[in-house]
């Protein structure tokens, strides 16, 4: 299959892109954690997204609240006790609006009612407590704790919430484990689940080829997926590294790792495929779309040559969403500002659809909010210092419901924000929500 031009030549065209710095004063010690102004009274919100600043300077998870008819407000920001850090860029081009190179840096557990997020600079990550009745509010549970490699990118929550698992990927690139149920100490290493996953890289990795992209538990919790990008330009392939968790969180003690051809050149984002028990969709950043069987076991995987199917005209394929009602994922394209609807037959993906975020809006992470049987589509955009909503009633059917500039209020806080080092979305949804705002 083609590839597509190289990372550095993608890193290039961005010159062309308006990347206007916008940044205000850090927010005084005394006064982290401070409300921004609300749009929307507190009793008729749904729920939150949230997404990180990732700033040197000190790391805020941003909190917005997402009402009934799906249009969010920013809402809150809270210091994570850490500080964030860009990536190493490809030389040949300019800082780009993805300084992790990799997926889940901010994740959920709706059934724990528990955030997480990365704290890249600092080598560490943080717990919170959701506030059911009131989701911009969050509550640390413990303190920082030390991710036990640099440079961490990605987390992943079990399904009941009681394991969280981070990847690191600077110069000690690993996995280690956490048990998230002490609700005073916080996060809990768990023995036997720190792996290395031995790359050549630095502190911080330069990106996006070759660096680890995300990890994932597979939807029964028995295995933990982790996709680190290959580098075409240089002939090193892309890797899953699959490791088996035992009941008590501990991982093997020797992951599987399939190489390509079988899944890609650059595999970056994962998500399991709620139609099709045991099957992995995995974006590739310069071949497209992968589907992996792994309903036989990791060695039938890996011997297995993956489903997969190009996107014309794609440019960097990343991120990826999953809509329960349209039962369809939603990528963004970093570069072509395009989000492409991909449908899973089985094991047969197809392009449903494509949409336009906004020209140079560099959109990257991206999550689905359900509630009231309709499903809403929140984007990180990066470059523009936005979020974007679309509602999407059915599959084909996209439609750009909202965009929210983050910049000023943001700044009116005194919180610092830069296109090029925001990162993350995610959403949590209120338990059983019905009002309207």
């Amino acid at each position: 299959m083609k590839l597509s031009p190289s990372l550095a030549a993608q890193a290039a065209f961005l010159t062309s892109l308006s990347l206007s710095s916008v940044t205000a004063s850090r927010i005084p010690l005394e006064s982290r954690g401070s409300v921004l102004p609300r749009q929307c009274p507190d009793n008729n919100t749904v729920g939150a997204a949230y997404f990180i600043n990732n700033e040197p300077s000190g790391n805020y998870i941003l909190a917005a609240s997402i009402n009934s008819d799906g249009t969010v407000a920013l809402s809150s920001a809270i210091y994570t006790g850490g500080v964030g850090q860009h990536g190493i860029d490809p030389p040949s081009g300019p800082v780009l609006p993805s300084p992790l190179f990799s997926q889940g840096s901010v994740v959920v557990s709706a059934n724990a009612s528990l955030l997480a997020t990365v704290n890249p600079g600092s080598n560490t990550i943080s717990l919170f407590e959701i506030d059911p009745a009131d989701p911009t509010s969050l509550k640390m549970v413990g303190g920082p704790v030390g991710s036990n490699g640099e440079f961490p990118v990605s987390l992943t929550f079990n399904s009941g919430g009681d394991t969280l698992c981070v990847m690191n990927s600077g110069a000690l690139n690993s996995v280690q484990c956490f048990n998230t149920t002490d609700r005073t100490r916080g996060l809990q290493p768990i023995t036997g689940s720190f792996r290395t996953l031995g790359f050549n890289l630095t502190t911080p990795p330069m990106g996006p080829p070759g660096s680890p992209s995300q990890l994932l538990f597979s939807a029964d919790d028995l295995s933990l997926y982790v996709a680190i990008k290959g580098n075409p330009t240089a002939g090193l392939p892309g890797v899953l590294a699959v490791w088996d968790v035992a009941p008590d969180g501990s991982l093997s003690s020797n992951g599987t790792r399939i190489l390509t051809p079988q899944v890609g050149a650059v595999p970056f984002a994962l998500a399991n495929i709620p139609q099709t028990p045991g099957a992995l969709l995995v974006v590739d950043q310069a071949r497209g779309v992968d589907v992996v069987d792994f309903s036989a076991g990791v060695a039938k995987a890996a011997a297995t040559n993956a489903t997969e199917i190009a996107v014309p005209g794609q440019l960097a394929l990343c991120w990826v969403a999953h809509s329960p009602r349209t039962g369809s994922f939603y990528i963004t394209d970093l570069f072509t500002y395009l989000v492409t609807e991909i449908a899973v037959d089985g094991m047969t993906p197809k392009i449903v659809g494509q949409y336009l975020t906004e020209e140079f809006g560099g959109p990257t992470d991206l999550d689905v909010a359900s509630f009231g049987g309709n499903d809403y589509m929140i984007i990180n955009v990066s470059n523009r210092t936005e979020l974007q909503v679309f509602s999407l009633p059915a599959q084909g059917q996209a439609l750009k419901l909202q965009t929210l500039d983050v910049a000023g209020p943001a700044a009116a806080a005194g919180v610092t924000i830069t296109p090029e080092n925001i990162v993350g979305l995610v959403t949590y949804i209120k338990p059983n929500t019905t009002q309207a705002c």
